[in-house]
C-alpha cells in the first residue's frame, strides 16, 4: 500500500510539473496583400498576441505586395508597425525576392524591418521549428 501512495505521489507530481509549463507562444504572419483591412489585422494581432504574453515572439513574413506595410510613404498603420518593432520579441521580415520583384531597395523600408532571400522559405523553417502559422487574409 506504502509503495502504491508513493508512486502515485510521483505521477501526480509529475503530472503537476508537466501541467505548469507552457509551450512557448510563437507565431508567425504571413502577410501578402497590401490591403489595408489585412495590414491592420496583423498588426492587432501581435498587440493581442504580446500583450497578455510578454514572452511570445512574432514574425511578420511580407512578400507579394505585403511589404508595403513597413514602406513609409505607402503605409497607413506607420505609428503601428513602429510600435511593434520597439518590442524586441517581434520582428518584420521582406522577402528579397519580393523586392527585387517590385523593385524596391532595402533603404525604402522602415529602419528595423529585416530582409530574408524568400519568404515562403522563411515560413516553411519556422514551421519547422514549431512556430504556429497564420495566413493575414480577410
Amino acid at each position: 500500500m506504502h509503495k502504491l501512495i508513493v508512486v502515485l505521489g510521483i505521477l501526480l507530481l509529475g503530472a503537476g510539473l508537466v501541467a505548469g509549463q507552457t509551450a512557448p507562444y510563437r507565431v508567425v504572419f504571413d502577410l501578402t496583400s497590401k490591403d489595408s483591412l489585412d495590414q491592420k489585422a496583423v498588426v492587432r494581432w501581435i498587440r493581442e498576441v504580446t500583450t497578455p504574453n510578454p514572452n511570445a515572439e512574432v514574425e511578420v513574413v511580407m512578400y507579394g505586395k505585403g511589404f508595403e506595410l513597413v514602406i513609409p510613404e505607402k503605409s497607413a498603420f506607420l505609428a503601428d508597425v513602429k510600435e511593434c518593432l520597439a518590442n524586441p520579441k517581434v520582428a518584420f521580415k521582406v522577402c528579397q525576392i519580393a523586392m527585387k520583384n517590385n523593385k524596391i531597395e532595402k533603404s525604402q523600408l522602415l529602419p528595423g524591418v529585416q530582409t530574408v532571400p524568400d519568404g515562403i522559405y522563411e515560413i516553411v523553417s519556422k514551421q519547422h521549428d514549431g512556430w504556429g502559422y497564420i495566413k493575414a487574409v480577410h
